[in-house]
């Protein structure tokens, strides 16, 4: 019998007493125990704040980014013992794979942001804003961890997915979490965070797990924490109804279960290819997890004439879906969580039932293979038809959330826009269509009240991930019922972690702070040149004030030979009128090679290679007589991992290309790109 534990302040202790019971949801056998009641919840908060908060802050962007990807290796090795585990939730081999290397991806998604970031334990953000005439006064912001603790509350459909999803975000962040899953399935969440801890990979007090109820879990909070939830509706919105999150301003992330629906597209007629791909993508979400995800299809849109084919063809796929004990040969739905979701699921569906027909499955009784259907908590799938969903409006209210689904006719695309709104706001829709056009139509209209729009069609079919998976670089939430809030979302999600403040002084101050030199900001000359230095030594601001060159005729005919833009307003002096330019010009990216050959230093040196160019703008004119020079100056420096033993040791280092005329003014500006070698190649 497990006696699931919680893993706070430093120590796996289990809670006073019995909280809740866990079953085995294919055989309704008791598994364990599982309870947090008697933890000190301000202790730990503080904890996570102090304790974990600290070496976390101190990391850079790059650090918590390797950090994040060495957790994910470890976890991958170990994911097989996960899937045993995650068998006694109901879960099929293929509804466990989303969760469990599901959630790993998240890590390996977040760990890729780093490159994203500065080599700073905080994010410079935007662009300086100049505040005075003289140059000698600018703004800028800058973003840095907040000093609080994540606490993330989790459902029960998806108990490793659901913790990794967000904690890959906050640890990026350099903020530490407390974790409570559902106590439901807190046992498969209990084994991950075992061997995370064991692992030592992230700083002690980074990751605290509260397996129990967690009841008081919000009365420590404070205005730098940030809470997310993840469940139904109504109990985010009690949540964030505590007057603690208004009172000290605390965010409160609330992605809830909503209505969400999928559209057929009048184009995707019978014996297209996206109308054989709309049934199987349906039947998918109708089954996947037994229908346990906050995205699943709930309510399926289809053209008013379709109604009846769409009907038949999804009640003949789910006839053939085995339900019952994954581990059988053929079963392709597992069980509910419990035995109390299924109460709650055919409750809904009862409601359901007085406004809309079931047409296909019961909600007392089902087919299993291998298991008791009186013991596990197994439910069939049950297929709505609604031939009226503007006026039978039951269906855009109440959620069964489990393989339960309505199919309801539309006429235009409009209607099928409004009802999809009528769902009152929801994570994610999807249209299935081969026609641009009625897609463009269909998510202009329908994305206010959506977080994500999936468009499907043949071409994209064999890659797409489907309706209902949202994807780590991608914001994960919706309006209105939804929540209102987003996860993930790439370095959108980062951010949401980081407290942004406004930043101002002079640009040599300011280029001190943000590591990036700032326009106005002192150059002092780099010496010796700046390519014959190790990445460890060179400095920001420093510059090299290169030797200067007279542009020529000479030089506009040469290089128009070499790339073969011979543009008229290179080449054609008679062709300039009614133009702003006074006669033939200079290509810009001679301007850009010119300078390349005025800065560069030609020999052998800790320079590897120039691999890019950002920023590039040409802003004034370059006539034959002028003579230019540049201003090479170290802008920004990131490091960068070894990935071999053999590998080079090397950093990443961004040079401004500032080249200007002989009255001073810039006439081309630019970012490169070098890879720098290291002094010290163990590193």
């Amino acid at each position: 019998m497990l006696n699931v534990k919680n893993y706070v302040q430093g120590q796996w202790i289990a809670g006073e007493g019995i909280e809740t019971n866990l079953y085995n949801a294919l055989t309704g056998a008791q598994i364990g125990t599982v309870s947090s009641a008697g933890i000190d919840f301000k202790e730990v908060l503080d904890y996570g704040r102090k304790i974990g908060g600290r070496p976390l802050r101190k990391m850079t962007f790059q650090e918590r980014g390797r950090m994040l990807k060495a957790l994910a290796l470890h976890l991958m090795e170990r994911k097989n013992a996960y899937y045993a585990v995650s068998a006694l939730t109901g879960a099929t081999k293929i509804d466990s794979w989303i969760d469990i290397e599901g959630g790993i991806g998240n890590l390996f998604a977040n760990a890729s942001l780093r490159r994203q970031f500065p080599d700073l334990p905080y994010y410079v953000d935007g662009a300086a804003a100049p505040l005075s005439k003289g140059g000698s006064f600018i703004g800028h912001h800058i973003m840095v961890p907040k000093q609080g603790v994540a606490v993330h509350v989790n459902a029960f459909n998806f108990p490793i997915w659901g913790m990794l999803e967000k904690i890959a975000v906050n640890l990026m962040a350099g903020v530490p979490a407390v974790v409570k899953p559902s106590e439901y399935t807190s046992f498969l969440t209990e084994v991950v965070v075992k061997d995370i801890i064991d692992s030592k990979i992230l700083p002690e007090g980074s990751l605290q797990l509260v397996s129990g109820l967690g009841r008081g879990i919000f009365d420590s909070v404070e205005s730098e924490d940030v809470v997310t939830f993840t469940g139904s509706a109504a109990t985010g919105k009690m949540l964030k109804a505590l007057p603690q999150f208004s009172e000290k301003s605390i965010p409160f992330n609330l992605e809830a279960d909503s209505l969400n629906a999928t559209v057929l597209g009048k184009h995707a007629q019978p014996g297209t290819p996206e109308f054989d791909l709309f049934i199987k993508e349906t039947v998918k979400e109708i089954t996947i997890k037994a229908g346990q995800k906050c995205t699943a299809v709930r309510r399926i849109i289809v053209p008013e004439n379709l109604l009846d084919e769409v009907q038949k063809q999804i009640a003949a796929r789910l006839a053939t879906t085995k339900i019952g004990d994954p581990s059988i040969e053929g079963v392709r739905m597992g069980a509910l969580a419990t035995q109390t979701q299924v109460d709650r699921v055919r409750e809904n569906v009862m409601q359901l039932a007085k406004s809309q027909e079931i047409v296909f499955g019961n909600p007392n009784a089902v087919e299993i293979q291998g298991a008791d259907c009186q013991s596990g908590a197994f439910f069939s799938p049950i297929l709505f038809v609604n031939n009226d969903p503007f006026h039978k409006t039951d269906v855009h209210e109440i959620e069964a959330f489990g393989p339960v689904a309505t199919i309801m006719p539309y006429d235009t695309i409009d209607d099928a826009v409004e009802l999809a709104r009528m769902g009152k706001g929801s994570l994610v829709s999807s249209i299935v269509t081969p026609d641009n056009k009625e897609a463009t139509e269909y998510v202009v209209g329908a994305a206010s009240m959506h977080g994500r729009i999936l468009v499907l069609n043949n071409e994209c079919a064999k890659e797409s991930t489907g309706h209902g998976s949202p994807m780590p670089l991608l914001t994960h939430g919706g309006p209105g019922r939804a929540g209102g809030g987003e996860e993930m979302g790439g370095k959108r999600g980062v951010l949401h972690y980081l407290q942004r403040t406004a930043i101002q002084g002079h640009p040599t101050t300011i280029t001190a702070i943000t590591q990036q030199f700032q326009v106005g900001a002192a150059m002092p000359e780099a010496t010796p040149h700046v390519f014959r230095k190790h990445f460890e030594e060179l400095v920001i601001g420093e510059t090299v004030f290169t030797h200067k060159h007279t542009v020529t005729d000479a030089d506009i005919v040469n290089f128009a030979n070499v790339s073969g833009d011979n543009f008229y307003a290179h080449m054609d002096a008679t062709s300039l009128e009614g133009t702003i330019f006074e006669r033939r010009v200079a290509h810009g990216y001679f301007i850009l090679s010119k300078a390349a050959g005025l800065f560069v230093d030609p020999k052998k040196g800790p320079v590897l290679l120039n691999y890019g160019l950002e920023e590039a703008r040409f802003t004034k004119p370059v006539y034959p007589g002028a003579t230019i020079g540049v201003r090479f100056t170290v802008k920004e420096k990131i490091d960068q991992e070894k990935r071999s033993e053999e590998d080079i040791a090397k950093g990443i280092v961004k040079f401004l290309v500032d080249v200007y005329d002989e009255t001073g003014e810039t006439v081309a500006i630019a970012t490169i790109l070098t890879m720098v070698r290291k002094l010290d190649q163990s590193k």
